[in-house]
């Protein structure tokens, strides 16, 4: 009887699953509607005092995204303003819907990858995952990884769908 030999975990493939570094912090928005004077206006005094006066370790290791669902005309400088505040509290934050908060999240994550450690090699982007990734992380993955990696493929090392097959230079 002749051993067991795990041939996948035996190949150059890696198998990249973003689960394991795509942040899973909660994700909240800030609204300045409630910031403002009858939700309608932003009285520079009141703004200023409100948020000195505001309790933001609520934020504390959360994603942040800074908003105003009010139709209200805001400065610029209002929502940088906030900004300062959750400097250091919030794990991260943008300005913008949890939309937007969730591309910022994409880019600072998936720009901490070396694709030189992918350079030639076959890459098995995984697909399923306990945690939504958005679509757009999956794009952005490819554009980072189609340059240096020998071929890309989507799901499981034991049942892929090819993207991408680097020719022969």
């Amino acid at each position: 009887m002749s051993d067991i030999i795990n041939r996948v975990a035996s190949s150059p493939i890696i198998s990249l699953n973003m689960e394991e570094f795509y942040p899973q912090d909660e994700r909240v928005v800030f609204d300045l509607k409630n910031f403002l004077f009858q939700e309608l206006v932003l009285r520079e005094k009141d703004f200023r005092q409100a948020l000195k006066e505001f309790d933001w370790s609520v934020y504390s290791d959360k994603w942040v995204a800074v908003t105003c669902s009010a139709d209200a005309i805001v400065p610029t400088w209002a929502y940088m303003l906030v900004c300062t505040y959750l400097e250091g509290v919030a794990k991260g934050y943008c300005v913008g819907d949890l939309n937007n908060l969730e591309q910022h999240i994409a880019e600072l994550t998936l720009s901490a990858i070396d694709a030189n450690d992918f350079k030639d090699r076959p890459v098995v982007i995984k697909g399923c995952s306990k945690f939504p990734i958005p679509l757009f992380a999956y794009g952005r993955l490819i554009s980072l990884l189609q340059q240096e990696a020998k071929s890309l493929m989507f799901g499981e090392p034991c049942s892929t769908v090819p993207l991408f097959k680097k020719g022969k230079s």
